[in-house]
């Protein structure tokens, strides 16, 4: 491996055997700890929060160290849906008559016909 990498052995066993950088090791301890506030707050918590969230336990480090280190850990925050409104009741409306009683059973073909239109598409948009 040596060979084809170009490298002696002695540097890969110095490589091998040397300590981590603070730097690294610091990433170490704070990798868990914004995974567990990323997972205890439903995954919806983006990298402003999580630092504020760390900040708030005394923990310093700058927000942009908490992207790199949620993007190492493909941590991505969730963003709600948005609720589309189709039906607006109007409380001033009149309801049609129940004129079957809940009878469905007809004599002959189109006799009975029964429907619920929640909205209809036209020329101007939803009605």
């Amino acid at each position: 491996m040596c060979r084809v990498l170009e490298v002696s052995v002695s540097g890969f066993y110095a490589w091998k055997h040397r300590p981590l950088c603070p730097r690294k090791r610091e990433d170490g301890e704070l990798a868990p700890r914004i995974e567990d506030t990323f997972v205890r707050n439903r995954r919806v918590y983006g990298s402003p929060r999580i630092h504020a969230d760390l900040r708030a336990q005394g923990i310093r480090c700058s927000r942009k160290r908490v992207v790199g280190l949620m993007q190492t850990l493909k941590l991505s925050a969730r963003r709600p849906k948005q609720r589309v409104v189709t039906t607006k009741s109007d409380p001033t409306a009149r309801f049609a008559p129940n004129l079957l009683q809940r009878n469905f059973v007809a004599d002959a073909p189109d006799k009975k016909w029964v429907a619920d239109v929640t909205f209809i598409a036209t020329g101007q948009g939803w009605l």
